[in-house]
């Protein structure tokens, strides 16, 4: 029997975060699908600016920038972002996970060391990050200003998340109060992962990137949607790239 899939969430889970469990269950729904044992793990904030942290990230076979921001350790954060877009390992990211994708790209390969989001209240004057400009209509007491499903999200064609969904506009569930400042959305074009959807007004809403083997970003949550006769198809699709990875490292190993 082959090994498992390892998969290591970049996050410090909460219980009473709906989005935390459906990413545990989004993966056991792809593996489901795809006939593959994979074991998740969450790796805590703080972990990632340990010493060892980069042996633990070797580990993972992909590796999933969680919502939940702020995170109890942004720095750690986006370190294990680095390791992953440096190190070419199959990287998804969603909700914060998506931000801070974007201040890392804007710090480390565009060299603007004050990117930040504005939910961190740091004074910076490079905000990539800033609060959504439109709420959603009908929107629930107490629940972000863009929350709930958005039914037009319009996918690039030619774009891998588009072949993923085989599918022109698509809809996704939102929980956020924050997303791309559009003074800075060059930031993602330029560090080379360009816009891979747009919103209804043209917000942008995920980004990848056309020379790794699997990294992709999306400010709305997959995992919210998915279900276990149902898996979702960008789950899947990172899921696989994990696969493949894990199977090339162990032939790799084996040739040596």
């Amino acid at each position: 029997m082959s090994e498992a899939v390892r998969i290591g969430i970049l996050g410090d889970f909460n219980p009473e975060f709906r989005s935390h469990h459906a990413t545990n269950d989004a993966l056991q729904h792809a593996a489901a699908k795809l006939k593959i044992e994979v074991e998740s793990q969450w790796v805590p904030t703080p972990s990632l600016l340990e010493p060892n942290a980069n042996q633990v990230l070797e580990s993972f076979d992909g590796l999933w920038a969680s919502p939940g921001s702020p995170y109890k350790n942004a720095e750690g954060m986006l370190k294990g972002i680095e390791f992953a877009r440096r190190r070419d390992w199959p990287f998804l990211g969603t909700c914060g996970g998506f931000q801070y994708t974007l201040i890392e790209c804007a710090r480390n390969v565009l060299g603007i060391k004050d990117a930040d989001t504005a939910e961190n209240n740091s004074g910076s004057k490079s905000i990539i990050i800033y609060p959504v400009a439109c709420a959603v209509p009908d929107q629930k007491p107490g629940e972000p200003k863009l929350s709930g499903m958005v039914p037009e999200i319009r996918l690039r064609p030619g774009s891998y998340l588009q072949s993923f969904y085989t599918k022109d506009v698509v809809q996704e569930e939102f929980f956020c109060n924050f997303e791309v400042n559009p003074e800075f959305e060059w930031v993602s074009i330029e560090a080379g992962f360009p816009v891979a959807a747009r919103g209804p007004q043209g917000e942008a809403r995920a980004i990848e990137s056309p020379t790794h083997r699997f990294f992709l970003a999306t400010l709305f949550q997959p995992q919210l949607s998915s279900k276990p006769k149902k898996p979702h198809p960008l789950v899947i699709a990172f899921v696989q790239a994990a696969a493949d990875w894990s199977k090339k490292r162990l032939d790799d190993n084996i040739l040596v």
